[in-house]
């Protein structure tokens, strides 16, 4: 039965509309796991030496002390970028078959889901190396077993957090107030946590229980998946206070104000589109690994444009590479109606805006690391305007991704709106700011690369309508492809 579903899983991505995007992004996506993997293996023969030569400590006991935060953000990495198990269960539902086999395979295609993989790469090669200089080889695996069990754990912990989104906020703010006590030296949680990673090592017998505790996940995920294996489920009516706004200051847009308001009520009312604001907020905090000095690998000159970039941008990269995705449920009907393109895109163009400028202003407070870092920020802001913003644009014609908005509602959805390929996609449009800065850097200042990139954003805004002109073409030329994919229910 299993070979089946996966033949229908295979048909289903190669008859799909979007099957030229669809498999630029596989080979996309391919290339940045090879480039982790690689990383994550490079880490793992390195990290033995450097624990035990330079800091003359032992690597075992080292990284075991450490691995209570490598679990905790594994946790909020896979809740940020993981996609849920995904399946179009309606027609599966009137066939004979039960419905422990449709969970079931769902469930076995994150198994080999690429945010459990990637730890072997970083694991094995350690493991490799503490059994040639003379470690227990039956304990080293027993300690592997665990970690194996608890990686597990996280994985069927995000299918059930994902529905618990303060519970998943709650944790990550602890974890991070205990990360920076302990940076601080005030308390350091790793005393308490360390002894048990050491124990699955010196004491085997511990590995049952993040065995017990996987198979208690999978027992609970696997049985709210099959209680929830329904078309109407999640569709009982709750009353709710209703609340109407008007938002009339949006009036001095014009035409593209109706679009804006439906957007602005969009991100208010729906979970998915909430959550590209929470993304613009963590984003803001994204340049602290490179201002601060906290990781050598980020000292570089060009390191600087590169987080300002994201620091100013989180919205744009994040909602904006889903353009015009988020108008998928309706789109049909909205190229059936007189509406111009341009004012379609130009409300979705002064939504970035907007959200740039308010992300530049958020990130003030890296005054605090001197005016060449704040002014990294704000060439990057106006990059962002006059060039990112017309980039994603014209990406988002070729994006032919549909977005279920009530997909929170039904067994199987995907609650995430920003994922793997979101952050992947974004990677792109970092590379001509960066070698901007870099010419202007070596050629003569800071400044200089900062000017650079400011003349980019500023053409860009000054070219704006005949850029929005060509952008009007390709999304008319690709209008009717469009509409076929987003009528495809998988």
């Amino acid at each position: 039965m299993f070979r089946h579903f996966f033949v229908l899983q295979w048909k289903s991505f190669w008859r799909s509309a979007s099957l030229t995007s669809g498999l630029f992004m596989k080979l996309f996506m391919g290339f940045w796991a090879l480039w982790f993997a690689f990383m994550f293996a490079l880490g793992g023969v390195a990290v033995f030496e450097l624990i035990k030569e330079q800091f003359n400590l032992d690597p075992l006991e080292t990284v075991n002390r450490f691995l209570i935060y490598w679990w905790v953000f594994d946790l909020i990495f896979r809740y940020a970028l993981q996609k849920m198990p995904v399946i179009n269960i309606k027609p599966l539902l009137i066939l004979p078959f039960p419905k422990n086999r449709i969970v079931s395979f769902a469930f076995g295609k994150t198994i080999f889901s690429f945010f459990n993989i990637i730890h072997a790469f970083f694991f094995i090669p350690f493991s490799i190396i503490l059994i040639v200089n003379g470690y227990s080889v039956m304990n080293v695996l027993l300690w592997n077993f665990g970690l194996i069990a608890l990686i597990y754990s996280n994985n069927f912990l995000n299918i059930i957090l994902n529905k618990k989104d303060n519970l998943i906020f709650f944790t990550g703010s602890i974890f991070a107030i205990l990360g920076g006590l302990h940076y601080l030296g005030y308390f350091d949680i790793t005393l308490y946590t360390g002894p048990f990673f050491q124990g699955l090592y010196d004491l085997p017998i511990l590995i049952f229980i993040p065995i017990i505790t996987w198979v208690l996940l999978v027992s609970v995920s696997f049985k709210s998946f099959v209680k929830d294996l329904y078309l109407d489920a999640g569709l009982a009516a709750k009353s709710k206070d209703v609340k109407t706004e008007n938002l009339d200051w949006l009036d001095r847009f014009g035409k593209t104000a109706t679009f804006l308001k439906n957007d602005i009520k969009l991100i208010k009312r729906n979970k998915r589109a909430r959550s590209t604001v929470l993304v613009s907020i963590l984003f803001l905090f994204y340049g602290l690994l490179f201002f601060t000095g906290a990781i050598d690998a980020y000292q570089g000159p060009v390191w600087t444009i590169f987080a300002a970039i994201f620091v100013t941008g989180g919205f744009l990269l994040s909602f904006g590479q889903f353009v015009p995705s988020w108008d998928s449920a309706y789109y049909p009907l909205m190229m059936s109606q007189n509406i111009k393109y341009k004012e379609y895109l130009s409300s979705k163009w002064w939504l970035m805006v907007i959200a740039t400028l308010i992300s530049t202003i958020l990130a003030s407070g890296y005054l605090y690391f001197g005016w060449e870092v704040y002014s990294a920020i704000l060439v990057a802001s106006i990059y962002n305007i006059g060039v990112n913003s017309h980039v994603v644009l014209w990406a988002g014609a070729y994006v032919k991704t549909p977005i279920d908005l009530t997909s929170n509602k039904k067994a199987f959805g995907d609650k995430q709106a920003f994922n793997t390929k979101t952050l992947l996609l974004s990677l792109p449009k970092m590379v001509l700011p960066m070698l901007l800065y870099a010419i202007g850097y070596y050629a003569h200042s800071p400044y200089a690369g900062y000017a650079l990139v400011a003349v980019a954003g500023v053409a860009g805004f000054a070219f704006k309508d005949k850029v929005f002109d060509k952008i009007e073409n390709i999304y008319k030329s690709e209008k009717y492809k469009t509409i076929s994919a987003y009528k495809q229910e998988n």
